[in-house]
């Protein structure tokens, strides 16, 4: 699911991009190379971030809602399986 940005927003995602990829340049990488790396780290930064919120939810869910805690951790746990076996192509 996306949200609309309101057009007055700068896209912060583009222009992290362009920084990241002007610093890599900066640093001797070649333009497509740098690019490249900036992606991955933008990708990394995001991933870490929704780990953070994940586990911060899961967290909450055991301290505040004993009763539905074993079931998020199931859902989880079959979400997880799910994207394996998409990764794996064992569907």
């Amino acid at each position: 699911m996306e949200f609309p940005m309101a057009s007055s927003q700068p896209d912060v995602r583009k222009e992290a991009l362009v920084a990241l990829t002007a610093q890599f340049v900066r640093q001797g990488h070649p333009p497509t190379y740098a690019q490249h790396m900036a992606t991955a780290s933008i990708f990394q930064a995001d991933l870490e971030l929704r780990n953070a919120q994940f586990s911060r939810l899961i967290a909450w869910l055991k301290e505040a809602h004993t009763d539905l805690y074993p079931e998020a951790l199931e859902i989880a746990e079959s979400v997880r399986q799910e994207f394996e076996k998409r990764v794996t192509g064992q569907f």
